[in-house]
């Protein structure tokens, strides 16, 4: 069984710790750090060690896939896998300013263009958590498949990997209802829309391989063989 994680990007410098989920890079641990903001804001991630300054970060703060629009800036959530929660942190000061209860072991984190809801990946339950970010609430759950590492979002639905199915989970943002699994490669982790939205990326950590999917038709469109064990993957913009 293989485990690990990845790293996101928000507005102004965020510090990312051992564990955050996403499509940026492959960490390792149990926490995750992601902007509960939209992407797009210049800024500096740094990732045990790795340093990437540029516009439009934010892989793992998975927006709607319409391009880096800039966002505003928010307080970063922590997913706390062991407390089954998500905590609510001030960016400059770093002081907590709530703790919000959550799936099982929640991982990865993706937040709205909008910067009004974020959803976790809750690996322990197999389901996603709704937050309203303003409320500091859990407003929803959806039903995944076994196992959910990380989300993105595009076209008005959310996407999440299922590492232990090998799929990917689809759900209507507005509805939160289950709109389809799609079948993709072995052990399915980092995941993430392109700019225009009308596609999904999912790199297959077991098949060795990346996973294109149209984010209208639902349907898996092509497949590229890459190197041994690939998690996760970033795309940073510079101007």
């Amino acid at each position: 069984m293989r485990s690990g994680a990845g790293a996101t990007g928000a507005a102004g410098v965020v510090r990312i710790h051992a564990g955050a989920a996403s499509a940026a890079a492959a960490v390792g641990g149990a926490k995750a750090i992601a902007g509960v903001c939209a992407a797009g804001v210049a800024g500096t991630v740094v990732a045990t060690g790795v340093t990437t300054t540029g516009f439009g970060i934010g892989a793992g703060a998975a927006t709607s896939g319409r391009g880096a629009d800039a966002g505003k800036a928010c307080p970063p959530a922590i997913a706390a896998r062991p407390d089954n929660a998500v905590s609510v942190t001030d960016a400059k000061s770093l002081q907590r300013l709530g703790t919000i209860p959550v799936g099982e072991r929640p991982f990865g984190i993706a937040v709205d263009r909008e910067g009004r809801r974020a959803y976790t990946a809750n690996v322990g339950s197999n389901d996603v958590s709704v937050i309203d970010i303003a409320e500091n609430s859990e407003i929803g759950r959806v039903k995944t498949g076994l196992r959910p590492y990380a989300v993105a979002l595009a076209q008005g639905r959310g996407f999440v990997t299922d590492q232990y199915d090998g799929t990917v989970s689809v759900f209507d943002l507005a509805t939160l209802k289950p709109l389809k699994r799609i079948t993709v490669g072995d052990y399915p982790e980092g995941i993430a829309a392109t700019a225009d939205g009308l596609r999904i990326i999912v790199a297959n950590w077991e098949s060795n391989s990346i996973s294109v999917i149209d984010a209208v038709e639902l349907k898996v469109t092509g497949e590229t063989k890459v190197g041994d064990g690939p998690r996760a993957f970033g795309a940073f913009l510079r101007r």
